[in-house]
């Protein structure tokens, strides 16, 4: 992966971040700031799943489906991890 395409997973995983808690129902116990890092670690895990699977190259929908699911993943279990330490 190029220094180009570091930068974008950042910024995709800055947006992957906020739909994850837009697509989750209710209200999720974690911080914007835990939430991006999740959406940034997403953008990766994502992108390489999708790679994976399809041979992608430059924007694809199946790697941004990806993304996002891996990242309502993440919000979901970090959200419900730390509603249990709250408790």
């Amino acid at each position: 992966m190029t220094i180009t395409g570091i930068i974008t997973a950042i910024i995709v995983g800055l947006i992957i971040g906020a739909l994850a808690r837009l697509v989750l129902p209710g209200k999720q116990n974690i911080s914007i700031i835990l939430t991006i890092l999740i959406g940034i670690v997403a953008a990766f895990i994502g992108t390489a799943l999708a790679r994976a699977v399809v041979d992608t190259d430059g924007f694809s929908f199946i790697e941004l489906i990806f993304q996002v699911v891996v990242a309502v993943v993440g919000v979901g279990i970090v959200s419900a991890l730390r509603s249990g330490r709250a408790r």
